[in-house]
């Protein structure tokens, strides 16, 4: 068995999310006592309380997915799952890279907290409200959907933001290029084109002010090479070298999230159990429609940890 440990990124929040490995787990808790105290505010009350739309803005639901993560993580740990021992690499979904790197001992909670607050902080600042969108491309590969958002475009920006799984591609820019990609894929047979309720147009070109702004954040944190290899967004293939860590890490604001590409590399270099840390199981379900073979866990709750060690201890 190998075992890849997977980070989910934004829109897997939920108002409760982590509680009860708080609870159960002063490990857990002093994950999100140390957030809180990074940040200079009680986070963890927002994500265990709400309200839900002050969970969801972006500078609070990235620092605060990755707060549970972690805690997850921790509660492993606790448990006896040491990372290195456990898993052969580590990946994250947009901000869950930053997760990742934590949990492999790459970053400090603690900063990678305060850069997902300037990351989120910078990413809704960066194109103001109602200027851009994103839209969901299904039943498209990610070719034909790249082809739909170029023909979009028009002089504005509509660009491929993140190839999840097959037939499921999210595309990025301005409002009016992003609506026109969604009636061009339904008259090329996309199966659904939908603009998702997010507030701002991630992983495109127009979120360069965001990338600015952490390479200037990046540059200021210590990061040290993590204990297993993260396999980017951006290039869908292991890193280990801090220097290049924070390049990847800038060129992943506006570049695309090769999803279906890291979990298909992960599986070709013989991994075949998937664990999902962390809040919700948006990550499994994809694993599940890109790695047919595989088996997809997910951590956040006291019986998936039961389950999990069933399965590493089996």
């Amino acid at each position: 068995m190998s075992v890849a440990f997977l980070f989910p990124g934004q829109g897997s929040q939920v108002v409760g999310m982590g509680k009860v490995f708080a609870e159960t787990c002063p490990e857990a808790r002093a994950v999100f006592a140390e957030v809180d105290e990074a940040l200079g505010e009680s986070l963890s009350e927002i994500m265990w309380n709400g309200p839900e739309d002050s969970l969801t803005l972006t500078a609070n639901a990235q620092p605060a997915l990755m707060a549970v993560s972690l805690a997850s993580m921790r509660v492993l740990e606790a448990r006896g799952v040491e990372l290195k021992a456990s898993a052969s690499f580590v990946a994250g979904h947009s901000l869950g890279e930053y997760s990742a790197l934590a949990a492999a001992g790459s970053l400090k909670i603690a900063d990678a907290a305060r850069l997902l607050r300037i990351r989120g902080e910078a990413m809704q600042a960066a194109v103001p409200v109602g200027q851009g969108a994103m839209a969901a491309l299904l039943g498209l590969d990610f070719e034909a959907a790249r082809d739909v958002a170029a023909e979009a475009a028009q002089g504005e920006v509509c660009e491929a933001a993140n190839d999840n799984a097959p037939g499921q591609v999210v595309v990025s820019g301005h409002r009016a290029a992003v609506e026109r990609a969604v009636e061009i894929a339904k008259g090329r047979g996309a199966r659904r084109a939908v603009l998702l309720p997010v507030s701002a147009p991630f992983h495109c070109s127009l979120m360069a002010p965001a990338a600015d702004a952490m390479a200037e954040a990046l540059a200021k944190v210590e990061i040290v090479p993590p204990a297993v290899p993260l396999v980017c967004n951006v290039l869908a293939a292991p890193i280990t070298d801090p220097d290049e860590i924070r390049k990847r890490l800038v060129e992943q604001v506006t570049g695309t999230v090769r999803w279906r590409e890291s979990v298909g590399w992960l599986a070709g270099q013989g991994v075949d159990t998937f664990v999902e840390i962390g809040a919700g199981k948006v990550l499994t379900g994809m694993v599940k429609r890109i790695a047919a073979d595989g088996t997809g866990l997910a951590v956040n709750a006291p019986a998936d940890v039961d389950a999990l060690l069933e399965r590493l201890n089996g």
